[in-house]
């Protein structure tokens, strides 16, 4: 069996992310409730594809383990050997998987992605993730508007991902030439939403080409910011 799935539903339970805060020695706590939490384990081979995606929000990848912990896990038809070193990990494979999937609804790969070293030569690998799927807010402003990212009282803005660009003919679509929505491989992230509105109760900023710059001339786009609404604590250093 190449990949199985635990899930488990969190009610109480909170994620904290943690993030340096440039004028005291104290670090911020963005708290979060997750709508799930889910773990997938993919056993190592060229072929063999990791898949994980949320139904409800986005994913955030909370933990990832590329090589072996335990002596069972994928060992259908592997020697000793293969089996014996539990002390296997590589370095770096939550970023790898968190810059490939954070903020997506679904995100695949094969183990090549993943695959950066060989922390254990000889050993039988498999990665192990856990991801939560967070809530979210979409919003959308037409070029020449004002995106307005609001939370209730006492929360704060984490912006997941923005886009200015286009990506299909119907969004601000309306009086139109055709000519102005037919690409729709026009496509910017950008981080100057994060930049200017993590971490605020609200945040206005103009999807213009000023801001964003023109990513495909001729083109009306459209800004579309992906954010959730998350309680900010303040951890003692």
């Amino acid at each position: 069996m190449l990949h199985f799935r635990l899930i488990s539903t969190l009610l109480l339970a909170a994620t904290c992310l943690l993030t340096a805060s440039g004028s005291t020695n104290s670090n911020r706590c963005l708290i979060v409730a997750p709508l799930s939490t889910h773990r997938v384990i993919t056993c190592d081979g060229k072929k063999n594809v990791q898949r994980l995606s949320c139904e409800e929000g986005l994913i955030g990848v909370e933990s990832a383990l590329y090589g072996r912990s335990d002596s069972e896990t994928c060992g259908e038809g592997k020697s000793v050997n293969e089996l014996s070193n539990t002390q296997c990990s590589q370095d770096g494979t939550v970023d790898v998987l968190k810059t490939r999937c954070d903020g997506q609804k679904v995100c695949e790969y094969n183990m090549a992605v993943v695959r950066t070293s060989n922390p254990c030569t000889g050993t039988y690998k498999y990665l192990d993730t856990t991801f939560s799927c967070f809530p979210v807010v979409n919003t959308v402003a037409c070029e020449n508007s004002l995106a307005n990212l609001q939370c209730d009282q006492g929360k704060v803005i984490f912006v997941y991902n923005a886009n200015f660009g286009r990506t299909d003919q119907t969004t601000c679509s309306y009086e139109r030439a055709d000519n102005q929505v037919q690409n729709v491989m026009c496509s910017g992230p950008t981080s100057e939403v994060a930049d200017s509105c993590n971490e605020k109760n609200s945040c206005s900023i103009r999807a213009s080409n000023s801001v964003f710059g023109d990513t495909c001339s001729g083109t009306y786009k459209y800004l579309e910011v992906n954010y959730r609404c998350q309680y900010p604590a303040v951890i003692a250093p």
